[in-house]
């Protein structure tokens, strides 16, 4: 019965894998050897990216699995995105606040810090969709007033 325990966590480990657009050995690779713990945290981190970067795609109405597929620099960068994530989350401090800028003065009693992300939301920035071509700038215009123009004569 141990043995089909085992088998059945390989199928679910095989399927987060195949989920996640990098592994933890493509992690190693790019970034550094990591703990055994590190190794199991990674794991979870990289699939909750790659679903992240899924939904958010979804939202914007567009099947990332298949882009990715039809793109082999997508999935270069995809990956790429997907492992800094993970290394930039296995990088805080598991006991204190994660904060991407510090400032402290003296007599002042001033000290002030910017949250990386602040109330623990979403894992991946704005940067990394820039990244993916998932969030550009937008030109629009709004017209404040509901003016009507015909022939150049307000109506």
């Amino acid at each position: 019965m141990e043995g089909g325990r085992a088998t059945q966590r390989e199928e679910e480990r095989f399927k987060r894998e195949m989920s996640a657009y990098a592994t933890v050995d493509d992690l190693e690779a790019y970034w550094r050897p990591m703990t055994e713990s590190e190794q199991e945290r990674a794991e979870i981190l990289l699939e909750n990216v790659s679903a992240e970067i899924r939904l958010y795609a979804k939202g914007l109405g567009l099947n990332f699995d298949t882009l990715v597929q039809e793109d082999e620099d997508l999935a270069t960068v995809t990956q790429s995105v997907v492992m800094d994530t993970v290394a930039r989350i296995l990088n805080q401090s598991t006991t204190d606040e994660a904060v991407s800028q510090y400032s402290q003065s003296g007599l002042g009693y001033s000290v002030s810090g910017t949250y990386l992300v602040p109330g623990g939301g979403s894992l991946v920035l704005n940067r990394d969709l820039k990244r993916l071509g998932l969030k550009r700038q937008r030109i629009g215009v709004l017209e404040v007033y509901d003016v009507k123009r015909n022939d150049n004569n307000l109506v």
